[in-house]
């Protein structure tokens, strides 16, 4: 029987509407636990420097903005990430490579989750750095983004943090699942990891994912906190015109940040990485030990139900 320990590792996943509740938990106690974090981090990325942005003051400003978009962000992250990596085995190339399945899965939910969190992250980031005035609310933020730019400002920086977060994701979440599985195999005989250890596993994969893209981090930083009228209060508070053109493209990208690497130095490209790689690295910790021990509660559940029917 000890020739098989491994096999208790193996689980079924969470069913849709516990992968939608546990996502939505895990997702709301991240972001209201490291939003000041992430407002440090978007200030000292800001072009306009980290003390004009408000430096150290109102550090949960925009987490209103923030809350409406992480429940349901995080929910629908979860259900797609599960969802697919049953369904892509089914495919002989995923079936035979669990790293490339893995990683394709959080690649899919990654682009569904970020169609609801990419408008309030444009809320967010405007907010905590005064870009429509300092002090003013999520909501100010919002109509002023309306007022400017339309719906589709909302949508600024789509394309370019989806070129931040497919990478993050395909680091993260492949080092989470290896380091997971390399832990039952190799150090608890077989056993499943429990919600603290999958903890674990979470903030190293999140905190080496984070520093790695954090030059993808500050171009998305940069192109959300743009607006695209001149008469912006933005170019007031940074005294940056502002581009008159629609949101680019994720072809923009690799100019955008070769134009930091020329203008700014290699530094500049690092900006925030402290913050960034702590706030993550806990929030790994939080979201994904959260999210397992929500969803091991429900599964254990259900497999007393099963024995007892």
């Amino acid at each position: 029987m000890a020739d098989n320990d491994t096999t208790p590792s193996i689980r079924r996943p969470p069913t849709s509407q516990r992968a939608l509740a546990a996502g939505a938990i895990s997702g709301i106690a991240v972001d209201f636990m490291f939003f000041p974090l992430d407002t440090v981090k978007t200030r000292i990325q800001s072009s306009a420097g980290f003390w004009q942005s408000g430096g150290f003051k109102g550090v949960y400003r925009g987490v209103g903005s923030v809350g409406m978009g992480s429940a349901p962000g995080a929910a629908a992250f979860f259900v797609t990430y599960e969802a697919l990596k049953v369904k892509l085995p089914q495919i002989q190339f995923f079936k035979e490579n669990p790293a490339f399945n893995h990683m394709a899965a959080a690649s899919g939910a990654e682009y569904v989750s970020c169609l609801i969190r990419v408008p309030t992250e444009v809320v967010k980031s405007r907010t905590q750095t005064g870009a429509y005035g300092q002090g003013k609310s999520s909501i100010h933020s919002a109509i002023s983004t309306m007022k400017f730019e339309g719906i589709r400002g909302f949508y600024r920086g789509f394309g370019i943090t989806i070129a931040r977060e497919l990478p993050f994701t395909s680091i993260q979440f492949p080092l989470y699942e290896s380091m997971k599985s390399l832990l039952s195999k190799h150090y608890l005989e077989g056993r499943r990891p429990n919600s603290y250890e999958a903890a674990l596993c979470g903030s190293i994969a999140g905190g080496f994912a984070a520093a790695v893209t954090t030059p993808l981090d500050v171009v998305k930083t940069r192109v959300m906190l743009e607006a695209r009228t001149s008469s912006s209060p933005y170019l007031a508070t940074t005294g940056i015109p502002a581009p008159n053109q629609p949101s680019p493209s994720i072809l923009s990208f690799p100019p955008r940040l070769l134009g930091i690497l020329r203008n700014e130095g290699p530094s500049a490209l690092f900006k925030g990485w402290q913050p960034r790689c702590f706030a993550i690295s806990l929030g790994g910790a939080v979201f994904l030990g959260i999210y397992d021990l929500a969803s091991s509660i429900v599964i254990g559940d259900e497999e007393k139900d099963n024995k007892l029917s």
